[in-house]
């Protein structure tokens, strides 16, 4: 017999079958809620569950709400029941999803976009779990499986399996396919060298291995870090924008490595704010677009000098201070594109002294040599100027018959004294038996090679008998080889060429045993 308290609580359970509305309000999330009141069947009772003595029906008590063979996108069986706990260990997932998200800075956006926003997930989720309630209702199975304990196995199963497919993403996680971003040893593999000298970023990878196809070693990338440490910084595709203008307009694929180890900051140049004013600039001095590259190659830094605040006023500078025709101005950039970035106003006014009170030049000779070698605006005075022209002084020459020479050929001051001026002035007197007085009437005879046109072109006259006793006519050695072998051989060039080869051979056989 059923004690007082049982009775009492058996009829509760009774009167709330038949009633269950009247038993609990349901919060609006339920599922229940959605359907309406319970009605009391045979089918309710079966698939009810004992708690105690109380009897209350539970819409996740039935295996067919969620259907048994249903697959998760693991690949695992999904469980039957719903359970709050999952939710949460799904919304924690999704937040540490979120926080390696936020601290990758090259997050794939495909990746970004797949996944959903927790609260459309939701939604659907319980759309879903509706539908299949209604279905469920209608034809409802005795569950026989443990909820709770399917429930937690399920739920840190798939938690797991989450856990690695994000580790899996982050692992082949690649940047130009050659290995993981991330991973520092990767770096320390590809850059072993370089990871010795400093402490590289592993963001940096993909610019390292850009400019390595232009022939940047580890050595290389030391040298522009030390020279310019924020150049590495910079995104490749950036990189890749401004390189390609470069080379678009002119400068060889092989010049860019010798740019970039002088002037790393041309990484950081925007195309159109700066590359562009640049070059439209040089376009504008009247320089041919087959000039460009090369100047820009040959001075990187031009980039870092200001089109209006620097650039012009040099310009202005030479034509009206020093007096550059206007339109030979193109011509002296073109010949030494360094002049667009020195101090003029120092360099012009020293060097047009010092010549004009050592050899008395008039401004306009001083200007000429300007116009035909304005490297010597770079040269130094104790060092390149004194020496040269004491050398001139010491083999006879007078102040008036040096500055002939320098007017008419200024590179001399730029010519080496013990391997060029001084072997060429023993080979006219003692070889070619001519005076020194003959350099002003030929100063061109001082900037020919001694190996590859004085002394071949001298021997093969002799072995061919075509020159007279007496000074070497200088004059023989100013034209080309096929107008030479016309005018003074009466022979074939491939002759030439060949006794030249020879006569090369020999000097190099003497040379050689001489060292020896």
């Amino acid at each position: 017999p059923l004690s007082l308290s049982a009775e009492k609580m058996a009829g509760f359970s009774f009167y709330c079958l038949i009633n269950p509305p009247i038993l609990f309000t349901l919060p609006s999330e339920s599922p229940l809620s959605v359907l309406g009141p319970v009605k009391d069947s045979p089918a309710t009772r079966r698939g009810a569950r004992k708690i105690g003595e109380l009897v209350v029906s539970y819409a996740h008590s039935n295996p067919k709400i969620i259907k048994p063979k249903k697959k998760s996108k693991y690949g695992e069986t999904l469980s039957p029941y719903d359970s709050d706990e999952e939710e949460q260990l799904d919304d924690e997932s999704d937040e540490d999803d979120d926080d390696w998200l936020l601290n990758d800075d090259f997050a794939e956006v495909a990746e970004y976009e797949r996944k959903k926003p927790k609260s459309q997930k939701q939604t659907i989720a319980k759309k879903d779990v509706k539908k299949k309630l209604v279905k469920s209702w209608e034809k409802p199975e005795e569950s026989e499986t443990d909820e709770d304990d399917l429930d937690i196995d399920i739920t840190r199963n798939a938690s797991e399996k989450k856990k690695e497919k994000k580790e899996k993403e982050k692992d082949s996680w690649r940047l130009d396919g050659r290995g993981k971003m991330s991973s520092r040893k990767y770096v320390e593999k590809l850059y072993p060298r370089l990871s010795e000298e400093i402490d590289i970023d592993p963001k940096w990878v993909p610019l390292l291995d850009y400019l390595s196809t232009f022939g940047l070693k580890e050595s290389h990338f030391v040298q522009m870090y030390e020279r310019h440490m924020p150049s590495l910084q910079i995104n490749v595709l950036s990189a890749q924008e401004r390189l390609n203008y470069l080379l678009s307009v002119g400068v060889k694929h092989r010049d860019i490595k010798r740019m970039l180890l002088r002037q790393p900051q041309i990484l950081q140049y925007t195309v159109e704010n700066n590359l562009k004013a640049h070059i439209s600039f040089l376009m504008g001095l009247g320089i041919p677009n087959s000039k460009i590259g090369q100047i820009v190659a040959v001075t990187p830094s031009l980039f870092s000098y200001s089109v209006e605040n620097s650039l012009r006023p040099t310009i202005r500078y030479l034509i009206e201070e020093v007096g550059i025709n206007e339109n030979d101005v193109g011509k002296v950039v073109q010949l030494s594109p360094q002049i667009l970035i020195q101090r003029l106003d120092i360099t012009w006014n020293t060097r047009y002294m010092f010549l004009s009170k050592e050899l008395g030049a008039p401004r306009d000779s001083v200007v000429k040599m300007v116009k035909k070698h304005p490297q010597l605006l770079h040269y130094s005075i104790d060092d390149g100027f004194l020496p040269r022209i004491n050398f001139l002084r010491s083999i006879g020459m007078c102040n008036s018959d040096i500055l002939k020479v320098l007017t008419s050929l200024t590179q001399v001051l730029s010519l080496s004294l013990e391997d060029n001026l001084k072997p060429k002035y023993m080979y006219l007197v003692n070889e070619l038996k001519n005076e020194v007085h003959i350099l002003t009437k030929y100063p061109m005879y001082l900037s020919l090679s001694l190996d590859q046109r004085i002394r071949p072109r001298h021997r093969f006259l002799v072995e061919l008998k075509k020159v007279r006793k007496g000074p070497f006519p200088l004059s023989s050695l100013v034209p080309n080889d096929e107008s030479f072998c016309q005018q003074w051989a009466g022979t074939s060039v491939d002759k030439y060429l060949a006794f030249r080869q020879r006569l090369l051979l020999k000097e190099f056989a003497n040379k050689y045993e001489k060292r020896g």
